[in-house]
């Protein structure tokens, strides 16, 4: 079948079926029945770090379906995915940019096609990790914020990215939406609607000055430091964590 599809490759079949044995064997003392494993961790007052994969609007049930990826990236993963009791779960955690972004298709009301998110894209490094297609760029949407902190109660939040924001003169946040006229009182439930929304912004004065060396928030510029004030008001969550820098 391979040969068809790829013809100029020559695979050793002998070869990689003792390369693979062998590897085999190295992680054989590393299985185990995780349901069991986890339950007797818990018990045991062990300290347990779950890291989800993709992004809360990529979530087959509340995300933006459907340009979704297959499973739940919630923290509903954690019990679907794991086999963990939800009562087990205890600080979550949201990993959230000082911008939005997307990669692919699908709805993006803050979407910036102008220089300044082509400035976030190119500064930011915004390729797919898989697709290494560029993402998408825009302003932080923090009504949607509020959407995904519904679905997972986020205990606090690490605000990753502040740098990329360093050089503009003025940066916006998304805090509403309007449909037909109408102002929302929650997240559009369906993309077509997500699609056809006008953005609510405040406007707020940039830093402008090299954030990437600083690492003790009272030596964030003025405006930096308003701007994580703004966003945690808003949410009503604690900002317990910034990145910047290349060594985020």
């Amino acid at each position: 079948m391979y040969q068809r599809m790829y013809p100029s490759l020559s695979v050793d079949v002998e070869t990689e079926l003792k390369r693979y044995e062998e590897y085999a064997e190295k992680i054989r003392p590393l299985v185990t029945e995780t349901v069991h494993f986890l339950y007797k961790s818990v018990r045991e007052g062990k300290k347990i770090l779950v890291e989800g994969a993709n992004a809360a609007m990529l979530d087959i049930d509340f995300g933006t379906y459907p340009y979704v990826t297959s499973s739940n990236c919630s923290v509903g993963g954690v019990c679907t995915g794991l086999g963990l009791d939800p009562s087990s779960i205890g600080d979550v955690i949201g990993v959230v940019k000082a911008y939005t972004t997307r990669v692919g298709d699908g709805p993006f009301p803050t979407e910036l096609n102008d220089d300044i998110g082509e400035l976030l894209q190119s500064k930011g490094h915004e390729f797919g990790v898989t697709t290494k297609r560029k993402r998408r760029c825009g302003w932080l949407d923090v009504f949607l914020l509020q959407y995904t902190n519904m679905v997972n109660g986020y205990t606090a939040i690490c605000l990753t990215k502040l740098d990329i924001l360093d050089t503009l003169k003025e940066i916006k946040l998304a805090i509403g939406y309007t449909l037909n006229g109408r102002k929302l009182e929650s997240f559009p439930s369906s993309a077509a609607q997500l699609a056809n929304v006008q953005v609510e912004y405040i406007t707020m004065p940039g830093w402008q000055t090299c954030t990437e060396s600083i690492r003790k928030f009272d030596d964030l510029p003025l405006n930096a430091k308003t701007y994580i004030e703004k966003i945690e008001d808003i949410l009503e969550i604690p900002i317990k964590w910034i990145g910047v820098g290349k060594g985020r």
